[in-house]
């Protein structure tokens, strides 16, 4: 029998659920110093804080953009083209562990590892594979990964050249947000600056190369993943932002040159108003900041303009059907707050990758959302709720007393050396999983209504050794038939560059093309500069 909650013991409903603490009622008076024209403004109007087009959805709705990436490229491809005909409108691609950490897939550390999280891939040759068949010059593709994403991105490159597309016609999002790996999902390689020199080298070569490309995608996703508040991924993203806006001129770029081709990566939690109140003070920060500290003059820079992905961190394993509803209010969420693209999680996504059936209610989710719900017929539907422009307002507040605590530490990358980010996610973690604990947070199926329900349990798609296997043999091929010395010669090349102030992704390119492997290129890095090790900070 369990025991009663005493009243100490029982959920506090009064607050959000990153701890931001709420009365019963709101009322105008909350809302005194609010300039409805200067702070609101109309949609498609600075400072956007209702939306970064005039029309938003009536005029096009967001970008269906399910992620997708297991076993080897074989089988991601075969998804990729599922997906596509169920009505998907873009692609989004995950890879597996060794690839987010640079190593082959014959390395001693990927074994058992290969292909479990996402899609292999060691060299050109698998990039072919995967997107072979894809009409790359008209579907948007998203590539997420970091340390090594300079890399897979050339890949990416030298495949759309060698089918005879033009770079200037490709649109896509490479995350490439290597500040967010230090900060919190731990996929690096090389330590911080000269990783940001690298980001810098291909803000260049893609401003001029393939201009339509989105060449970081500022990512708070896994900074809130990895716990932290709502009031934290909304700073530490924006901060990392205006970082990686230093950086571009720091290269020798003016804002308006590059800037357009930055976006941003939001998780979308369960608490429905919370988050949409961080994505309306996400626009008005970011417009205010690059017109008024970075002195932008094209529109284009003034919007920021983002993807969401429903929590994975909200998922539970037990009762995972549940996961359905959950992932539904936060896709609403993200719909509500004025998202440009949205992935939703499928509901096994906990127990492991997704099983087709289960990618597919995901992606009749987004649709259901879309095509019946009618939350698209209006632009920004709950503005003027004095709950919600009270909770923007005070997220907002949050975020700046975030930049200035980073800017008296020294700035994003001094934050990462001394370890200021990892303590404060840290610190938010822990205090949530005491509210878990002690059942002030209810998660249901998980510490409150624990019955499983009746019927059979859900089938987990199992990543099995035969697609390691396959890629060790496709390596042992390509590394017996490749041309030896066009690869030696590729990669002396590539050091050299990587020892000199000039552009690098020339050399990385011309490297990937002679089929070295993604390891061998990511050792020659870890050769010039060394391998990052994280200072514990307790």
């Amino acid at each position: 029998m369990k025991k009663e909650q005493s009243d100490q013991d029982k959920p506090n409903e009064f607050e959000t659920i990153s701890g931001i603490p709420l009365k019963s009622v709101y009322t105008k008076e909350e809302l005194k110093g609010l300039d409805i024209k200067q702070d609101l403004g109309k949609p498609g109007e600075y400072p956007y804080t209702r939306g970064i087009h005039r029309n938003m959805y009536q005029g096009k709705l967001w970008t269906m953009r399910q992620f997708a990436g297991y076993g080897g490229p074989e089988e991601t491809n075969e998804r990729f083209k599922y997906l596509l005909n169920q009505g998907q409108t873009g692609l989004s691609t995950a890879f597996d562990l060794p690839t987010l950490m640079g190593y082959d897939s014959d390395h001693s550390l990927a074994h058992g590892e290969v292909g479990v999280c996402g899609v292999a891939i060691d060299s050109l040759e698998d990039v072919e594979i995967l997107y072979s068949d894809i009409p790359l010059d008209t579907i948007s593709t998203s590539m997420t990964i970091n340390g090594p994403a300079v890399i897979v991105f050339a890949m990416f490159l030298a495949n759309a050249q060698k089918c005879g597309f033009d770079l200037k016609k490709l649109s896509g999002t490479l995350q490439n947000d290597i500040f967010k790996e230090y900060i919190a999902q731990k996929t690096y390689l090389i330590p911080p600056r000269p990783a940001l020199k690298l980001i810098q080298d291909l803000m260049v070569f893609c401003s001029k190369e393939v201009p339509r490309w989105n060449t970081v995608s500022v990512s708070g996703y896994h900074i809130r993943e990895a716990g932290a508040t709502a009031v934290q991924e909304l700073a530490f993203t924006l901060a990392d932002g205006f970082a990686y806006v230093d950086a571009g001129i720091a290269a020798g770029l003016s804002v308006d040159e590059f800037v357009p081709r930055l976006s941003f990566f939001f998780n979308a939690h369960i608490d429905f108003f919370e988050e949409i109140a961080k994505y309306r003070a996400a626009r008005r920060i970011w417009a205010r900041r690059m017109k008024e500290d970075y002195h932008a003059k094209d529109e284009r820079s003034l919007k920021l303009r983002f993807h969401t992905q429903t929590a994975g961190c909200s998922l539970t394993a037990p009762q995972p059907e549940n996961n359905i509803v959950r992932t539904t209010i936060e896709a609403l969420a993200g719909v509500l707050g004025g998202t440009q693209s949205l992935h939703t999680n499928s509901m096994d996504e906990v127990l492991g990758l997704p099983t087709e059936k289960a990618a597919h209610i995901a992606l009749r989710t987004q649709q259901i959302i879309a095509y019946e719900t009618g939350v698209t017929k209006v632009v920004d539907p709950l503005a003027g709720s004095y709950y919600l422009e009270w909770l923007t307002n005070t997220l907002e507040m949050g975020a700046y007393d975030y930049f200035k605590k980073i800017e008296e530490i020294g700035g994003v990358v001094r934050g990462i050396e001394t370890g200021f980010f990892m303590k404060e996610i840290a610190d938010a973690a822990y205090n949530f999983q005491r509210k878990l604990d002690n059942g002030k947070r209810i998660f249901v199926g998980l510490n409150a209504f624990e019955d499983e329900a009746p019927g059979q349990q859900i089938e987990i798609l199992k990543i099995g050794s035969e697609y390691e296997n396959r890629q060790r043999q496709r390596l042992n091929h390509l590394r017996a038939t490749r041309k030896q010395a066009e690869v030696t010669k590729a990669l002396v090349n590539l050091r050299n560059a990587l020892k000199g102030e000039g552009n690098s992704f020339p050399f990385i390119l011309e490297a990937v093309k002679t089929y070295a492997t993604l390891g061998e290129i990511c050792d020659v890095m870890k050769e010039v500069w060394g391998a990052f090790r994280e200072t514990a900070v307790l």
